[in-house]
């Protein structure tokens, strides 16, 4: 049990960090609180809440991976390394597709919604 309140603690930690420096982190927490009213007025079902919810709960989650990746980065160095670039890069990836996932769970459920 003492484990798990540590890592609660940690985890809390790195949250607060995040959402007071990292900007994208900021944003995507901001997405998050509005998403919830919106998606209980919009969603049919107890499931389609879940997925509009937790597809932006997905980014938040690949955005702090990816915060992660470039910390490390930054601490092994700050010059330039073509494998650091890479890193990065692929990170980046990461939240590009989660935000695709995002838009394409919003969107389709919206059509449905009010189009069908």
């Amino acid at each position: 049990m003492q484990r798990l309140v540590l890592a609660f603690i940690n985890s809390m930690r790195a949250l607060k960090h995040l959402a007071q420096h990292e900007k994208a982190v900021q944003q995507e927490l901001m997405l998050f609180i509005l998403a919830i009213p919106v998606a209980a007025l919009i969603a049919p079902t107890g499931l389609s809440f879940l997925l509009l919810t937790g597809s932006v709960l997905f980014l938040i989650m690949i955005e702090v991976l990816n915060t992660g990746i470039e910390a490390t980065c930054d601490a092994v160095s700050l010059d330039f390394h073509r494998e650091i670039q890479i890193a990065k890069d692929c990170g980046s990836l990461a939240v590009l597709i989660s935000v695709i996932l995002v838009a394409t769970v919003w969107v389709y459920t919206v059509w449905s919604v009010f189009f069908f």
